[in-house]
């Protein structure tokens, strides 16, 4: 079979049935590391890596220092080391690690300008292994220049704010409460809009601006989704909340309902009956080593998943509810607008986590004159921020007394 060109995403989702047969995705490909390796080859450079299953990929170069990139989701590059990988002149230097949550990137540096030449992955039909292969040939420096930059790609579009230097996220912390804040929509996907403001835009403020403030209270420790103009998927937020250890998920939206008097924050659970549903489809639809924190379901079929998440969700469901409730209570304690109907459910992807209470809390709504005016003033979105730091330390009180009584 001969390499297929660039680029890997559209390429890797033909290659993915070929070996479905052979081996269940776990989502996570471990490097066979003494097989890989990068090295000088006939006037240029290769780079071979072998994994155990094939996995969305792309690779591009960037320029001022020369590098190539490889982003995958997602590879264990645990055994695998610099001085092990690299040989050869042509690669100055190689580094590898976790992107994000979900996310794998390998960063090779250039000694002197080479283009990529081909690039593709082979997947064995009998195992379900993956070879990728990539080799790139010497350039100019104008045309190394001229070709490099990463493709357009919505679809990546969120990993090119990722710095792939910064530290990972500390590890979550028995004493200190993880808040996970999730300003809904973002990149390709701006939500509502009304009179010039979109829903992404103003949700990502009233994020950052909530950070801010639970990040000064002791014991407490916020992670958001996005800090930019990002698109994420909803799984993707879930997989980043359970990466970074949420006790607690806030979703964040405003909707915009043309020719209705709606107004006012509510706050959503999920349905009953969709609890019930959110199992079923968090099997269906995420990896065996993504559906419960610390637990990693690979070779269990969908009946023992269900079961585990169900349970979990005896616990994290009727917390939810308790700090849904709480929500309610400190917008009327506070003076912050209350929609007739502030507490309602609803079955909202966004809330299916199993392993972490999960609400979504609609602030208010763009169409309402009200509304707008206070989500786009400074001052109106501190009534909103106080009332739910506020809600987030009573609930923790309350979920520290109860947590005596409730079985562990």
């Amino acid at each position: 079979m001969r390499w297929r060109a660039l680029f890997g995403p559209l390429a890797l989702i033909a290659l993915w049935g070929l070996a479905a047969p052979a081996q269940e995705f776990t989502g996570l490909a471990r490097l066979d590391t003494a097989q890989s390796g990068v090295r000088d080859q006939r006037g240029g450079l290769e780079v071979e890596l072998y994994l155990s299953q094939p996995v969305p990929w792309r690779v591009f170069t960037l320029d001022a220092p020369r590098r190539l990139v490889l982003d995958f989701r997602e590879v264990d590059w645990r055994g695998a080391s610099r001085d092990a990988m690299l040989a050869g002149d042509r690669a100055a230097d190689l580094r590898f690690g976790a992107l994000r949550p979900g996310w794998s990137r390998m960063v090779i540096d250039l000694a002197e300008p080479l283009v990529v030449d081909e690039a593709g992955m082979r997947v064995d039909a009998t195992d379900g292994t993956a070879h990728l292969l990539v080799r790139l040939e010497r350039a100019s420096a104008e045309d190394f220049a001229a070709r490099a930059g990463a493709p357009e790609d919505p679809d990546w579009a969120f990993l090119l704010r990722t710095d792939p230097t910064a530290p990972a996220l500390p590890a979550a912390r028995d004493d200190v409460l993880t808040v996970v804040i999730d300003p809904g929509h973002g990149g390709i996907d701006p939500g509502a809009e009304h009179g010039g403001i979109s829903e992404a835009a103003v949700m990502l403020r009233l994020a950052l601006e909530l950070e801010e403030a639970l990040a000064r209270v002791p014991g407490i420790r916020p992670i958001l989704t996005r800090r930019g103009d990002d698109f994420v998927p909803l799984s993707e937020r879930i997989t980043i909340a359970r990466a970074a250890g949420a006790d607690l998920f806030i979703s964040l939206h405003a909707d915009a309902l043309e020719g209705l008097q709606a107004t006012g924050a509510s706050v959503y659970t999920l349905t009953d009956e969709a609890l019930e549903e959110a199992s079923l489809r968090m099997a269906e639809r995420h990896e065996r080593g993504d559906l419960l924190a610390g637990l990693n379901l690979s070779g269990q079929d969908d009946t023992v998943a269900m079961v585990l998440m169900d349970l979990a969700r005896m616990e994290t469901a009727p917390a939810g509810d308790r700090f849904a409730d709480a929500l309610v209570a400190t917008f009327d304690d506070l003076g912050v607008p209350l929609n007739s109907r502030p507490r309602r459910q609803a079955p909202l992807a966004v809330l299916n986590a199993a392993d972490f209470p999960s609400v979504l809390l609609e602030v208010g709504f763009l169409s309402s004159d009200s509304d707008r005016a206070r989500l786009t003033s400074a001052e109106g979105r501190a009534g909103i921020v106080d009332a739910v730091v506020l809600a987030v330390t009573e609930w923790a009180a309350g979920e520290a007394a109860l947590a005596p009584l409730i079985r562990q």
